[in-house]
């Protein structure tokens, strides 16, 4: 079997609004993340994170893992439209997750953001995308988040 390879697809940059904490429910503690816009370049796509068109439906389980569940809508710079959704998880020492969730700065190094997204569109120019593996490697900042996200080969 060959190695695993995979290439930039691009670098999604997504501004976050604040955070609706539900509280603890039945799953662990729930929080909607909504997602204020943000913008996506690489090599093969490029263009903006809707405003208004996506959340995060962010679980923190009894585990202290955040367990992420995104919709967005990104739309090209042709004009298309594409629907990214993915899941993923971020673990943390807790006194990383403590100075993530009080907004300090903290290397991506000190803890691990992974996600697993899925795109969706009807643009024949952009069809390919509705048939590939992807991988996203992320950074929380402050009031936003921003992945590597790579395909798959």
């Amino acid at each position: 079997m060959s190695p695993l390879r995979s290439q930039l697809l691009f670098r999604l940059h997504i501004t976050l609004q604040p955070a609706l904490d539900l509280g603890v429910t039945p799953l662990g503690q729930r929080r909607i993340v909504p997602v204020a816009g943000g913008t996506f370049d690489g090599p093969r796509l490029r263009g903006a994170v809707l405003p208004q068109a996506g959340a995060d439906y962010l679980l923190m389980r009894s585990d202290m893992v955040f367990q992420q569940d995104v919709r967005l809508i990104l739309q090209t710079d042709d004009g298309e439209l594409i629907f990214m959704s993915y899941r993923g998880v971020r673990r943390a020492t807790p006194e990383v997750a403590g100075r993530l969730a009080r907004g300090e700065p903290v290397d991506a190094s000190q803890y691990y953001l992974r996600t697993a997204p899925f795109f969706e569109t009807a643009a024949p120019r952009h069809a390919w995308i509705n048939s590939i593996v992807a991988i996203g490697v992320g950074e929380r900042l402050p009031d936003a988040v921003v992945y590597h996200v790579f395909e798959i080969l």
